[in-house]
């Protein structure tokens, strides 16, 4: 018997009825010989780890646009946050802990540059709307390994697709751990960096869901993971109680309200916006100037522009940005 089918054993005797176990998995799109270490999730795992758009994410934004600071969150930073709080929330709950690890690993690999506002910039300048769940599917079935994709099982790609807000919930316990485990950690840590960079103070923080929640960043990591565990035990569904569930949804309205629109945070974000669209045009009138991987291909020159544009990290798009639109400065003796 190889180490793998150990695994897999043990995951038949141990995980929940809930539970996907590995060797349930409906499979990848091309069939591959099983590996005698790892069982499918934990290929899938390490294929992400290992990828170019996993490196990318430690310069793309979370909130904050090109931090100076070393200790503001990054989208990679984030994600690492997020896969934290779904293993806890896993294996307390007896799901597949490698399933959940990956989703949460690979569920922003479609994120623009500049956060949000790169998803912004691109809605209107593509054949369909641009979503970064869809583009995080998009880099691991198409673009990641040289155009060949990562081949990830069914389950992780479903997780990935639709760990946001506004997709279908996804078909495994493991991807729905995912889902609430992303917006309890950007929840509490925008909050933390926004009290960092002082745009908030701490007394200026809602008084009902602070009290329901707790003051203090690890105080309301953990009233919301162990909340979410109770809630969820034995119920074959991810849940929050209603309590905690509306003193979470009350910080996050809060937050838009004070640092996700409007705050001194975001008044570069027109700028950011503005880089990105011009960016595109530039690519879609050029697109000689891209690597050679984007320039031709069966898909819509639009579409492998915003594939270009939308895997750049922050600094790199503006360096880029710099070397198309703004004049270069000669420098030579006098």
């Amino acid at each position: 018997m190889s180490i793998r089918e150990e695994i897999e054993r043990w995951e038949e005797e141990w995980l929940s009825p809930h539970a996907v176990r590995s060797r349930e998995s409906r499979g990848r799109m091309r069939e591959e010989k099983p590996d005698s270490l790892r069982t499918c999730f934990m290929r899938d795992r390490d294929r992400i780890i290992h990828s170019k758009s996993f490196r990318r994410l430690k310069h793309k934004t979370q909130v904050f646009l090109a931090p100076e600071g070393d200790h503001y969150r990054t989208r990679l930073t984030h994600t690492l946050e997020v896969s934290q709080i779904s293993r806890t929330i896993a294996r307390a709950l007896r799901l597949n802990e490698d399933l959940t690890e990956a989703i949460a690993l690979g569920h922003d690999l479609g994120h623009t540059p500049f956060g949000h506002m790169g998803e912004e910039a691109f809605r209107d300048l593509t054949p369909t709307p641009f979503r970064h769940n869809e583009q995080s599917l998009r880099v691991v079935d198409r673009l990641e390994y040289n155009g060949k994709g990562l081949n990830l099982t069914w389950e992780v790609r479903d997780g990935i697709l639709n760990h946001s807000g506004q997709s279908p919930l996804p078909a495994t316990l493991e991807g729905r751990v995912v889902r609430i485990a992303d917006r309890i950690a950007y929840v509490n840590h925008d909050i933390d960096d926004a009290l960092r960079a002082g745009i908030l103070n701490e007394e200026e923080l809602p008084e009902g869901p602070i009290r329901v929640l707790g003051r203090r960043h690890n105080q309301r990591i953990d009233t919301l993971v162990r909340d979410m565990v109770e809630a969820s035990r034995d119920k074959g569904d991810i849940l929050l109680s209603d309590e905690v569930a509306s003193a979470l949804d009350e910080l996050r309205d809060f937050l838009f309200q004070r640092v996700y629109i409007g705050s001194v945070a975001k008044q570069e974000e027109d700028k950011a916006i503005m880089v990105l669209r011009h960016l595109f045009h530039f690519y879609l009138e050029h697109p000689e100037e891209m690597p050679p991987e984007f320039r031709e291909g069966e898909e819509d020159l639009r579409v492998r522009v915003c594939d270009y544009v939308a895997g750049m990290t922050d600094r790199y798009a503006m360096r880029k940005y710099q070397e198309h639109f703004l004049p270069r400065v000669w420098v030579g003796e006098l």
